[in-house]
């Protein structure tokens, strides 16, 4: 008969007590010291949607509201690749599904974008531009790129260079 190997066990040790929690004083100063050091102006969230504002208040203004900029990226991006599947689109253009679903819809309402099917896999509709709206993303281009410079326009070459490369590390 072979001999088994026993396992020792370890001891049981009394479980460590939970720590105490802070008394409220010090409860309170860490809140207030939160309070004092979080500064609305300074967080690179409200920066950004202060500086979106005035970039889509640019938009608005030259382009005008028959275009938004979220469909201005759908068609600009359509420009670009050629048709895809609304689902590429969407990742291309960092919307979301509800997202970008409404934005093609609105487009192919209004006769700027069209879905077919997918030659290579009949299940699947490629989205792409119209005539229409072929004609309009070569019209809107040289006015979106005036945008973007007008938006960059407080900083000088070296800076939007930098702002740019930095914000392209942050996403």
């Amino acid at each position: 008969m072979a001999k088994t190997a026993t396992l020792k066990r370890p001891a049981k040790t009394a479980p460590k007590p939970a720590p105490k929690p802070a008394p409220k004083s010090a409860v309170k100063a860490a809140a207030k010291s939160a309070k004092t050091n979080y500064v609305l102006d300074d967080q690179i969230g409200f920066i950004l949607r202060q500086v979106w504002q005035r970039h889509t208040m640019i938009f608005a203004r030259d382009i005008g509201s028959n275009l938004t900029p979220t469909q201005w990226a759908a068609m600009s991006k359509l420009v670009e690749t050629g048709p895809c599947s609304q689902n590429q689109l969407g990742r291309f253009t960092a919307m979301d599904v509800a997202t970008i679903k409404g934005v093609i819809d609105r487009l192919t309402a209004r006769g700027l974008t069209e879905t077919s099917a997918d030659p290579q896999d009949g299940r699947r509709l490629l989205v792409s531009l119209t005539r229409a709206g072929q004609q309009l993303a070569e019209k809107t281009a040289p006015l979106a790129l005036a945008i973007s410079k007008e938006t960059l326009a407080p900083l000088d070459a070296k800076e939007r260079e930098t702002l740019l490369s930095l914000l392209s590390r942050l996403r």
